[in-house]
């Protein structure tokens, strides 16, 4: 059961993580039930189960940075739970679209050869497929511990076409599919200062910050200069106006720079207090 450890005992850690990633879901069925989601629902639903499959699988990228920098390490327990439920909620937004056009099979396939944001999409689920069918025990021992790291690392491409058809879906406004690829761009950055595994060192991980700011703001910029019809500077000078609050990009930046300072005020903490620590 996946609130129990390896050894079969209830785990009240994995429980509670079990329960906050069904949350989302909870709160769709809420809105749906209560008709909060307006007069056209089920186009509703489609989105916001949609944006949940992207955040949870971009949270599913967080498990091992989290697990170096809080010195965590059953946060590994968590890991294949994360993975497996950003699966589950992007099969839900493939049924609501299904449902959507009318259960047609026909309809289906014809809209999915027809958009491109659709055909990637499709692309990104089946390699979620694949790795959720190889993300159990018995099937890391049979494909052997190298050939499984080897597959799951396609989680990364998954990701880039998953962030890919967020943006190309959500038209003009891509806030949220920005400052989602903008924290993407953050982990990227975090494994490639880190090429073997342990994490970052103290002045690399707090050059990451401003560097995975700079990046989501010429992604952003390069996003509306080449894909809208909406002048790219303007988008860009807004980066420098917090009038009306924070752009994607010093949010991510601001993120990098609260992970820094949760490092090294744990570092600090440990160094004062190693035995509670």
């Amino acid at each position: 059961m996946p609130w129990n450890d390896r050894t079969g005992a209830f785990s009240p850690f994995k429980a509670s993580f079990l329960a906050a990633l069904c949350l989302p879901a909870l709160w769709l069925a809420w809105l749906w039930l209560s008709d909060g989601l307006g007069p056209r629902r089920l186009d509703a639903a489609i989105h916001v189960s949609g944006n949940w499959a992207v955040r949870v699988l971009v949270l599913s990228l967080l498990v091992s940075p989290a697990r170096q920098l809080l010195r965590q390490a059953r946060l590994m327990l968590v890991r294949r739970m994360v993975g497996v439920a950003a699966l589950l909620y992007t099969l839900l937004h493939l049924l609501l679209y299904v449902a959507d056009q009318k259960f047609s099979l026909g309809a289906v396939f014809s809209e999915i050869v027809k958009r491109f944001y659709l055909t990637i999409g499709l692309v990104a689920l089946l390699g979620l497929v694949a790795l959720g069918v190889t993300s159990f025990d018995q099937m890391i021992r049979r494909m052997g511990g190298p050939a499984w790291r080897r597959l799951h690392k396609a989680t990364y491409g998954i990701a880039v076409l998953a962030l890919l058809h967020f943006m190309l879906q959500t038209k003009a406004d891509v806030t949220e599919a920005t400052l989602t690829a903008g924290l993407f761009l953050w982990l990227m950055g975090y494994r490639l200062l880190s090429p073997k595994g342990g994490a970052p060192g103290r002045w690399a991980l707090l050059a990451l910050a401003p560097a995975a700011g700079l990046a989501t703001a010429v992604l952003e910029f390069a996003w509306y200069g080449l894909a809208t019809g909406i002048n790219p500077w303007r988008v860009a000078a807004a980066n420098l106006d917090v009038a009306f609050g924070l752009r994607p990009s010093p949010w991510v930046a601001v993120v990098g720079l609260a992970l820094w300072l949760l490092r090294e005020a744990l570092a600090l903490r440990r160094a004062r207090w190693p035995a509670t620590a």
